[in-house]
């Protein structure tokens, strides 16, 4: 996979070098005719950069390549441990990698007095609130390079330090007009090159020791390091708007019978456009029909907010083995099964492995919000490199995952879930339905969070052709069918094949440890607790 990143990154150099030279005109100062390009290829550059990690083996596109829709790469990640190795690959997180296709039209987080419910912010728990750069995508893209789990650097300098000796830092000057003439301290390779979260970094955040104004200069590029990617995932090159859904939309796509017979089950018995918003209304009953013009010409699949889908605790996840000291006295989880992933609420408590929460009017809405996770869009949930032309078994496939811990395998087993979840509930862990039961058909596992509930779906009494028909509409979300998807040809893997989309992956299914320890209380005894009930 570096491979197929240095390709790109390489291709993107060739890019920069082909720009013409700019033109700058008007004031407030813009690059002519050729801001826009410039800006789109920094970003690109910047996301296929392996330098900006210690080890210089980690990119933004370690865990985000376009023939995946940007999401994860890696079919056995996302098969088994489901979150992406770091800089230091014996490190991962907790989550899957999402996609970054669309994510700039989220808005900033904001709560919703009305609807008692958050909407904007980016991940799955809202930690990117996006409040200082007012873009919650640009704040999202600043987070990997100092995630411990991830890219890993100890201080947001380390960005700035390592750009100021890229070969393109010419350009990031020629847009930004930022000043690299920073004086750094003489430990500043040592520390960069260490992994964050190293004993010797103590509690500090910012180990590289700058003056106030290098400081300044230094978080002006972090920022803007942000504001680029942001624009290269804004670009048409990832969110293109070129599926066949689009061309259905213009006029110049006609949909098959299954299709289209998904398309009006997602937005009726489905129930799917309640909150993957596509610009029609939700017709519940067999009697109704949307008289309405569709309220979107480009409708997203989302729309902003988060919820609580009941999802089983994945004993795969990689964060829960991650419980003794690395090589650099680092203990990414030393709760180990006693961690509870409360998504939303554990961001408003400015909780463990997440994010400090910038807005202490919100801390109250926690015990409410435990729990939610983002409501991604459905757009590209299906990409896969053309060689694996499906993301379902028998094949040829490429493994996908799906939803906030990876535990979902397929897209059919996306929809049997939300359809049958509730018909197949039992109080066990993964790994422990009864005999007779098979784990993702007929027995869907207690939620890891079982407060606050999306009830939306559950039991909708979509048949087995249904669930089909909706996993064909979901496939055509995919960009590049009206025009190519630029670098999906990119893959050098093989395909996966065999098995069934229903049982896809149950081979890798592992027990959860029985009895389940308790919610440690360094995660849910932080106030306001969870509740109304407690989780166990």
């Amino acid at each position: 996979m570096q491979n197929e990143i240095r390709a790109i990154f390489n291709e993107a150099i060739a890019e920069w070098h082909a720009l013409a030279p700019p033109k700058s005109s008007g004031n407030p100062p813009t690059h002519q005719g050729s801001g826009y390009e410039e800006m789109e290829t920094l970003g690109k550059l910047l996301n296929f950069d392996l330098n900006i990690s210690p080890f210089r083996n980690q990119a933004c596109a370690s865990c985000h390549m376009p023939y995946a829709g940007f999401s994860g790469p890696i079919q056995s990640v996302n098969l088994t441990m489901v979150a992406y190795p770091g800089t230091a690959h014996y490190r991962a997180g907790k989550r899957t990698a999402q996609r970054y296709t669309y994510s700039p039209d989220f808005p900033v987080l904001e709560y919703n007095s009305a609807q008692a419910a958050f909407f904007g912010g980016n991940f799955f728990d809202a930690r990117s609130t996006g409040y200082l750069l007012q873009s919650a995508d640009a704040e999202q893209a600043q987070h990997p390079p100092v995630d411990t789990q991830e890219m890993g650097f100890s201080d947001t300098a380390c960005i700035a330090y390592r750009l100021s000796t890229a070969g393109y830092r010419p350009l990031f000057e020629q847009i930004w007009g930022s000043s690299f003439n920073i004086k750094w301290p003489a430990d500043t390779e040592q520390i960069c090159d260490t992994p964050g979260g190293a004993k010797i970094f103590g509690i500090g955040a910012m180990p590289v020791s700058l003056k106030p104004e290098d400081r300044t200069k230094a978080n002006d590029i972090f920022d803007h390091w942000g504001q680029s990617i942001s624009k290269y995932e804004r670009s048409l090159r990832l969110s293109a708007f070129s599926s066949k859904f689009d061309a259905f939309l213009a006029g110049k796509y006609k949909m098959t019978a299954d299709e289209m017979a998904g398309y009006r089950l997602f937005n009726g018995k489905g129930n799917c456009n309640s909150c993957h918003l596509d610009g029609l209304s939700t017709i519940l009953k067999s009697s109704q029909t949307d008289t309405g013009a569709p309220a979107e010409t480009r409708p997203l699949f989302t729309c902003f907010g988060y919820a609580n889908l009941g999802l089983p605790l994945n004993p795969r996840v990689a964060v829960f083995y991650q419980i003794t000291p690395d090589g650099y006295g680092f203990t990414p989880n030393p709760y180990g099964f006693g961690y509870r992933d409360l998504g939303v609420g554990m961001f408003l408590r400015s909780g463990f492995g997440s994010a400090p929460n910038p807005n202490s009017n919100w801390i109250p809405f926690a015990p409410k919000s435990d729990g939610q996770m983002q409501t991604t869009t459905a757009r590209d949930v299906a990409m896969t490199p053309p060689q694996c032309p499906t993301t379902e078994a028998p094949g040829p496939y490429f493994q996908k995952e799906f939803f906030h811990n990876g535990y979902i395998k397929s897209l059919k087993q996306l929809v049997h879930f939300y359809n049958t979840r509730d018909l197949y509930a039992y109080p066990v862990t993964s790994g422990h339905c009864p005999p007779g039961k098979t784990e993702r058909v007929d027995c869907w596992p207690m939620p890891e969070v079982a407060d606050n509930i999306d009830m939306t779906s559950g039991n909708l009494g979509l048949t087995d052709r249904e669930e089909n028909q909706i996993v064909a509409f979901l496939e055509t979300l995919t960009d590049g069918y009206t025009t190519p998807y630029p670098d999906i040809n990119t893959y050098t893997g093989r395909c996966s094949s065999g098995g069934d989309a229903s049982t896809q992956g149950n081979g890798s299914l592992i027990p959860a440890p029985e009895p389940l320890p308790p919610c440690a209380q360094a995660i849910c005894g932080v106030a306001p607790t969870p509740g109304p009930s407690p989780i166990p």
